[in-house]
């Protein structure tokens, strides 16, 4: 996945997020380098004076250990403040990604592994957090070299000559170092992304691979790419190694040939004792531009690091308009010439749909035939490549955030709740009624939310038939969600209540009922058509009792709407009822059975009036079902 912007403007804005600390690193760095500069100055004048028996070496000592005691000091405080500079600016580029990650639409967001995207919320973006003050290291490892070249010159040209002729070569070694080892990090942090993707993968699994015997085929898969990962992190050491030989060399022969010249000038009369001893310690400190290779890979692993942030944070947003729902609409649903497409495919094509507030409709279909993509593109987990979809005339797309999540709620098969220490079965079920709202606490400043009542939460529970297990609780409802032993039957339960608390206008079930028993599921239907508010509800279903309960169904074939009538209707089709049955469809008729030789036209948009069944109805919906 290209990002849209890159590494670099990610590492700007954490440069501009860092200011302070790294203007004050930076400073810190700055006085070290200038009270390093100083020292053999300071020293080599003592040195002279004491040679000559003239007065003032002692001050000039002083001095000197004056500058070597506060260097010490600002290099600790450099220390100190490169660990915070760190720290907040890889929290500030974890953010960015975690924002750009939650904000962009769940089609965008769901190629991502898993795996993937901890090792890039949590190595990439403490790597990438680096940049600031590597920066800033590497600005305090030019300055000193340059600080004491210029020093050289002063003392005598020809020793500041001697050095310059060597820079081509330290200059050529940096670049190749940069250039190696840019290709060996991003390698390797790929290859780390894959196996953290794998190892999540096995995790969410691991009962699937316990129960086929498969712990060892499935430990090889996961461990596959660590051979490449070992053969880029061995490059990327030897590539660091040769620098460092190599600059172990070349630097001290520049240092060598500088002391050269400059005893040489010593011998001729050009300098003195002092300035040698000086010359010889600038030479060495101009020595120490090889030093740059630290901060200069810091920054390598940084930049590639933050490409795969970036790649997060660069999502596209989904976008909010400043509409409004009308006061009193009953959650009216129209989705007109819808179309989806992923990877290539048309997961949706032209759905047309009005279904009128107040009803109860069943998507059914087989596997892939769209129905979880529907229930994306209705409430907005989504939004679809073409077509609108409205709720009560409104186009969901020009509403606000906060007004968009407020009218329509979902449920899923696998319910997320947040496992923070503090949050209570309450609170996760008020997390339904909108954002910033809280059970029986006043609303977070400038959610905009009233407190949920606790009556409200009690209501939905018992419409989701989960009051009477969360009364067994330790603590009831006040009972800590995370570490409490709950079924896949239970948090779904938890989950379908959390949709019911709120005050939408849709509810949308996404398989929010497939870990549940036949009693139970019987029980949250009666409570979808009696007990809530009312509300149009749209229920991705897979038990033919959701359907013969529901007053329309859509069947969805091949991401089109192939029907859409109530459903002791629609059993008449031998392909609907294979939907649900185990056996395959019945094959067509052909001229001689006496059925119709040309395929049925398109139904016309279809439109759901928003009423119960009948009493006849309600006989026919008491067709064939597969639990009984």
């Amino acid at each position: 996945m290209a990002s849209p912007t890159g590494s670099d403007p990610l590492l700007r804005g954490a440069v501009r997020h860092t200011a302070g600390s790294t203007a004050l690193l930076l400073l810190c760095q700055v006085a070290a380098a200038a009270c390093s500069l100083a020292v053999p100055a300071v020293t080599g004048r003592a040195l002279d004076l004491m040679l000559n028996q003239r007065p003032g070496a002692g001050g000039w000592l002083t001095w000197a250990a004056a500058l070597i005691a506060a260097e010490l000091a600002l290099e600790t405080a450099a220390v100190l403040l490169t660990q915070l500079t760190n720290a907040r600016a890889a929290g500030w580029i974890r953010h960015r990604a975690l924002t750009g990650l939650l904000g962009t639409t769940v089609d965008r967001a769901a190629p991502l592994p898993g795996g993937d995207v901890a090792a890039r919320l949590c190595v990439n973006a403490t790597d990438s957090g680096t940049a600031p003050a590597a920066l800033a290291n590497a600005a305090s490892c030019v300055l000193v070299p340059v600080g004491a070249l210029v020093a050289l010159a002063l003392i005598d040209p020809w020793t500041a000559a001697v050095f310059v002729a060597g820079l081509p070569l330290l200059v050529l070694l940096l670049r190749t170092f940069s250039r190696d080892s840019s290709d060996a990090v991003d390698r390797y942090q790929q290859a780390q992304g894959t196996i953290a993707a794998r190892l999540a993968e096995a995790l969410d699994g691991s009962q699937t691979i316990a129960a086929a015997g498969t712990a060892r085929r499935e430990q090889e898969r996961i461990l596959a790419p660590l051979a490449g990962m070992a053969r880029h992190g061995t490059h990327l050491w030897l590539v660091h190694g040769r620098a460092v030989a190599r600059s172990g060399v070349l630097l001290p022969l520049l240092t060598t040939a500088v002391v050269a010249v400059a005893g040489s000038r010593l011998a001729a009369g050009q300098v003195s004792v002092g300035e040698l001893l000086a010359a010889s310690r600038y030479a060495a400190l101009a020595a120490g531009i090889g030093g740059i290779a630290a901060p200069l890979g810091t920054l390598v692993r940084a930049r590639s690091a933050a490409r795969r942030t970036a790649e997060l944070a660069d999502l596209p947003p989904m976008s909010h308009g400043e509409a409004s729902l009308p006061a009193g609409g009953t959650g009216r649903l129209e989705l007109r010439g819808v179309r989806v497409e992923g990877e290539g495919a048309a997961l949706l094509t032209d759905v047309t749909l009005t279904i009128e507030g107040g009803s109860t409709v069943a998507v059914v279909g087989r596997s892939g035939a769209g129905k979880s993509t529907l229930a994306a593109v209705a409430g907005r987990l989504a939004d679809p490549d073409a077509g609108t979809v409205l709720v009560d005339g409104v186009d969901v797309a020009s509403l606000t955030r906060s007004r968009l999540r407020e009218a329509i709620a979902y449920a899923f098969a696998r319910p997320v709740f947040d496992d923070d220490a503090g949050a209570t079965v309450l609170s996760a079920l008020a997390a339904g009624a909108g954002a910033g709202a809280g059970a029986g606490r006043d609303p977070a400043p400038g959610s905009g939310g009233d407190p949920v009542p606790a009556a409200r939460i009690h209501r939905a529970a018992r419409a989701a038939s989960a009051d009477t297990f969360i009364r067994l609780l330790p603590l009831g409802y006040d009972t800590p969600l995370a570490g409490t032993p709950l079924s896949g039957g239970e948090y779904q339960r938890l989950g379908l209540a959390r949709a019911f608390a709120g005050q939408g206008r849709l509810i949308i079930l996404d398989d929010a009922t497939s870990s549940l028993d036949t009693a139970t599921e019987r029980q949250v239907e009666r409570a979808l058509a009696t007990a809530l508010r009312p509300c149009t509800k749209l229920i991705v279903a897979h038990r033919v009792s959701t359907a013969a309960r529901a007053d329309r169904v859509v069947w969805l074939e091949s991401g089109r709407v192939r029907r859409c009538a109530p459903h002791h209707l629609l059993w008449r089709d031998p392909d609907y009822r294979a939907v649900f049955l185990a056996q395959p469809p019945a094959p067509a008729a052909g001229p001689g059975d006496g059925g119709d030789t040309d395929p049925a036209p398109a139904p016309p948009p279809a439109r759901i009036p928003a009423r119960q069944a009948g009493p006849a109805e309600s006989a026919a919906l008491d067709g064939p079902r597969e639990d009984r």
